[in-house]
């Protein structure tokens, strides 16, 4: 299986000349931590989006080969939002399923545990509503159906799983992933799950430390039991 990490955006929230992909926590930057949970699920080969100083990222991460996968770019001269980003790298992707995952998300969700279910064409992981997100974005039914219809909202965590037929009549400029998946929920084609395990969205500095403070206090914890914090099994980190 392949997947996508979308890397384009210009992270304007984090007042800083760094790409935000390229932000560290404990030595690794965001988006290196989610390569290495991918690699870990399995994964080999990895699409990356870049517009906004992709030489940056493109220079931090090479090839993949010292992450055990393959890393292949799909580079947007203008920015394509996220669900024109995805349908531009469908000739990457293929015409399997693939994961797509934000790269400013920090959470310990096992990608391996991602299905699709025969008569969806997406499927999405939805988190409890964060404070920046009172409202929620979708509605989660008993059956895994995902509605725009109901008392209690989720939130959309980034992550997802899907096919490149989920992106046919899908608008020729660029658009929002959100709008799309709104479209594409009236035609009753996406399933969705309520994960409720570790989850932020790094999307200010405040969030960065936030996080930055939870992976340090793990890491000290599993030091003073003796356990080492090994990449190749990047599961047990958190």
């Amino acid at each position: 299986m392949k997947a996508m990490i979308l890397a384009a955006g210009e992270g304007r929230r984090m007042c800083s000349d760094l790409p935000k992909p390229l932000h560290e926590i404990n030595g690794l930057c965001l988006i290196e931590h989610r390569i290495l949970a991918l690699a870990a699920s399995g994964v080999k080969d990895i699409i990356i989006n870049l517009h906004h100083k992709a030489e940056q990222i493109q220079q931090r991460l090479g090839d993949g080969r010292q992450y055990g996968v393959n890393i292949v770019y799909s580079l947007e001269k203008t920015l394509l939002k996220t669900g024109g980003g995805i349908v531009n790298a469908l000739p990457l992707l293929g015409d399997d399923i693939f994961i797509v995952v934000n790269a400013d998300v920090w959470t310990d969700y096992d990608f391996r545990q991602l299905s699709l279910s025969s008569n969806a064409l997406a499927h999405i992981v939805l988190v409890d509503n964060p404070e920046h997100n009172p409202q929620g974005d979708f509605c989660l039914y008993a059956n895994g159906r995902v509605s725009q219809v109901c008392q209690h909202r989720l939130t959309f965590s980034g992550i997802s799983l899907m096919t490149s037929a989920f992106f046919e009549g899908s608008p020729a400029e660029p658009f929002a992933l959100g709008e799309w998946f709104n479209h594409q929920i009236n035609r009753e084609l996406v399933t969705g799950e309520h994960y409720q395990g570790l989850w932020v969205d790094v999307g200010t500095p405040l969030r960065l430390d936030f996080v930055q403070a939870i992976a340090s206090q793990q890491i000290s914890l599993k030091k003073a039991v003796g356990h080492d914090i090994l990449l190749g099994n990047y599961f047990s980190d958190f």
